[in-house]
């Protein structure tokens, strides 16, 4: 199961989100959602987007095109810049940044936990 916090930083202009385990795809709506909710109030082309994937597992084939909508939305969104960062996991990293590019979006940082 797939958990996810998502914070606010009005002061430094970034929106911080924390994901672990494996999303399902009623996880990924869920969090979807609850994201849409924290950002239609803002104007996401003033923030920064910081996503802690840390404590996130290899996405399951049949949930990549949420993730794939996900990066879509993010980049639909302007932020200034797309941050993940990550463990050391290669596999993971590939399948980001693969998604990222197809997506289109430009501003993806992909970075490890010792570099942030």
């Amino acid at each position: 199961m797939g958990k996810f916090v998502l914070n606010t930083d009005e002061i430094h202009k970034q929106i911080y989100i924390e994901l672990e385990g494996i999303f399902s795809e009623e996880d990924g709506l869920l969090s979807m959602q609850s994201y849409q909710q924290l950002v239609n109030p803002l104007d996401p082309s003033e923030y920064e987007l910081r996503i802690d994937c840390t404590k996130l597992n290899v996405t399951a084939p049949d949930v990549v095109p949420l993730l794939e909508s996900c990066f879509i939305m993010f980049k639909n969104d302007g932020f200034t810049k797309v941050v993940l960062t990550l463990e050391y996991n290669p596999i993971l990293k590939m399948q980001l940044a693969r998604l990222g590019r197809k997506a289109g979006l430009e501003n993806l940082v992909i970075q490890s936990a010792v570099e942030a």
